[in-house]
């Protein structure tokens, strides 16, 4: 049977979390198809990704040099099978139900993108209980002021992530993204529900605060924004961090 959602998952780096990332996607309730995509990792994956080589809902590949994450997941979406896709790094986890809760919530408003909100867990996997939330609808004019969406939360129409394909993976890549469809698809859905569970990494590119500013002000530039428009969100995403980092 045709799956509904093709899953991504790049693994570079990741034998110790990987298995719980694929099990989460496994446990879901909808008919999926879960592409693991090895990024040509030092840390080779395939003994802990033996167990999957039978499971037919598991698909393996391997890239033949090392494309990056965001090239990985593009590669992902070339492959897919399904009418959704849905992005999952192998450092995370999602709770049982999150994607048939999207699916059901996309199918009703006619969204071609939607996300959740997330608890963070420790590098560890303890859980933090901190809950990052997402709005109910996230617009396009609220996105510039600062991204509200985790690619691990991400389920989306394949064809339009055929459409969008990820850029550099220096450059917020899946902010740009995400920028671009809901500038011409209009608004996505949030379900404000912690269905991720997102595993903060020390010395991760996504965890450094300055790196993550720079590119925010890099992001605005490639969306063809000059110098004062910039500046003017840029301001707003600083005060957005405020609020979500420290009160």
């Amino acid at each position: 049977m045709k799956p509904e959602v093709s899953v991504i998952i790049p693994a570079y780096n990741c034998s110790r979390t990987i298995k719980q990332a694929i099990d989460s996607a496994l446990c879901q309730d909808v008919i999926s198809e879960i592409i693991v995509i090895n990024d040509c990792s030092p840390e080779d994956p395939t003994e802990c990704l033996a167990e999957y080589k039978s499971n037919p809902q598991v698909r393996l590949y391997k890239n033949e040099t090392n494309l990056g994450v965001a090239a990985t997941r593009n590669k992902g979406v070339q492959l897919a099978e399904g009418e959704y896709v849905a992005f999952l790094d192998s450092d995370d986890i999602w709770r049982p139900g999150k994607l048939s809760k999207q699916l059901a919530v996309m199918k009703k408003t006619g969204v071609v993108l939607s996300s959740t909100a997330r608890e963070l867990m420790e590098e560890d996997g303890t859980h933090t209980g901190r809950i990052l939330p997402v709005p109910e609808k996230i617009t396009y004019k609220g996105m510039l002021y600062g991204n509200v969406i985790n690619c691990s939360s991400v389920v989306m129409k394949r064809e339009v992530a055929a459409e969008f394909p990820m850029g550099d993976d220096d450059a917020h890549e899946d902010y740009i993204c995400w920028l671009q469809i809901l500038k011409k698809y209009g608004e996505a859905a949030g379900i404000n529900e912690p269905l991720l569970l997102y595993r903060m990494v020390k010395n991760s590119k996504s965890g450094s605060k300055l790196h993550s500013a720079k590119m925010t002000y890099q992001v605005y530039r490639k969306m063809g924004f000059g110098t004062v428009k910039s500046l003017g969100y840029f301001a707003g995403y600083a005060i957005h961090g405020v609020k979500k980092y420290f009160l």
